[in-house]
């Protein structure tokens, strides 16, 4: 089994066809001051499982600040079920509502684990204090 992608978002959710859906995607934010919350982020994770990763699999995440500590983290386990005959690879989608906590600016990262191994790092760029200009894209602003 394997992290296909790990990414924040505004919002995500499942289909009734089982489609992942995910809204607002971002990897920066600005906070007036430290300590902040960053309140109801999205974390998104896609793991890929094969017929072989049928049983149960410990799932973690841990928060880290730019200085490398964990600011909190969480665990549990996921339990793959045999895929149907011939199919190579099921999706396996992983959704969390989070309150992200900011100790400080610079480069928060999610650590994603997979049965102890890390499978992702997402990195969340935190600007504090100023004012926000708007992004200039190809003459376009964002």
């Amino acid at each position: 089994m394997y992290c296909s992608f790990a990414l924040f978002a505004d919002a995500a959710n499942l289909s009734q066809e089982g489609k992942l859906n995910v809204l607002g995607v971002f990897d920066a934010l600005h906070v007036g001051s430290v300590p902040a919350v960053h309140p109801r982020a999205t974390l998104v994770v896609r793991l890929k499982a094969s017929p072989d990763d049928a049983g149960t699999h410990a799932l973690s995440f841990a928060w880290m600040s730019p200085s490398g500590e964990e600011i909190w983290s969480s665990n549990g386990e996921v339990e793959v079920h045999a895929p149907p005959p011939g199919t190579l690879e099921v999706d396996i989608p992983v959704i969390a509502a989070l309150d992200l906590p900011i100790t400080e600016g610079g480069v928060h990262l999610m650590r994603v684990e997979l049965d102890g191994d890390v499978e992702a790092e997402v990195a969340l760029h935190v600007h504090v204090g100023g004012t926000v200009a708007p992004l200039a894209v190809g003459g376009l602003v964002s």
